[in-house]
Parts: C-alpha cells; structure tokens; sequence
C-alpha cells in the first residue's frame, strides 16, 4: 500500500447538520447511536439511501466515536452532516498530538478492525489537528449514488 491507509486531510463540507452531541464514555454510544438512528429515520435526504446505507452511517458512527473515547481525550464530540449525496461524521478529541493508527498487523482477536472498516465502508476518510483538537471523519455515501 503506497499510501496511508489515514491520510492528513480536512473533510469535505457538508452543510446541514443532522446529530451533534458530547460523548463521555463507550456505555453511552448505545443512547447516541439511537439518538441518530432517530434523526435519520426523520431525514429525506439523501434521496437513494436505504437500510443497508443507513447501518453502515451507523456502524461508521459507533466505530470513530469508539475509538475517540478509548484512544483520545475527553471530551469526545461527534458531529453529522449530510448533503444529498450522502453524511459526514467528524468525531473530535482533545488529543491533537495522536494520529489515527490502524492495527495493520494484529491478531483481529485483539481488535483493532475498526478503521480499517471505516475506510471500506466510506467513500473518503481521514484525519486532521488544530491546535486543541484531533478530526476523525468519514463521507459515507448511499451505494446506490457510486
């Protein structure tokens, strides 16, 4: 692989916002998780998603908030936007200085799947810092959009 599974980029700009909530600990990503599940159920847009597209928004969601609450600092805060092509999710810590790093070479037994499956269930991932804050995000769009 010639490139970083995790590039350094910012996200794209996608502009309505659909969740946004402080997370505090992996025993409320369950309540969260509802919170959106919710939300979209409420949402027209985008026009071509279904069920399938649905849980994998939500499977992106719980795996990026996850690992911002056991790899980064405190406070965690997700947000989620979406255009018609699809959603945004963009988690934040305050660990600016800890890169995403995905367990390439781990026994899957010990966990470590989880940006690896980011990366395959969204159409574009990555991570960036300011000063204060590091951004996990992945754009993951309906299937039947391409």
């Amino acid at each position: 692989m010639d490139a970083p599974l995790w590039q350094e980029q910012p996200p794209p700009s996608l502009p309505t916002p659909v969740y946004e909530g402080d997370i505090a600990a992996v025993a409320d990503l369950t309540r969260h998780r509802g919170r959106l599940h919710d939300e979209l159920r409420r949402l027209t847009s985008p026009p071509r998603a279904d069920a399938d597209d649905l849980a994998r928004l939500l499977l992106a969601f719980e795996e990026l908030t996850s690992n911002g609450l056991r790899h980064g600092d405190l406070p965690v805060h997700v947000t989620v936007t979406h255009d018609g092509a699809g959603w945004l999710v963009d988690v934040t810590d305050a660990a600016p200085d800890r890169c995403p790093a995905p367990a390439l070479d781990r026994d899957p037994a010990l966990g470590g799947l989880g940006l690896p499956m980011v990366a395959l269930l969204s159409a574009t991932h990555g991570w960036w810092s300011d000063p204060a804050r590091k951004h996990v995000w992945a754009c993951v769009r309906p299937a039947a959009s391409g």
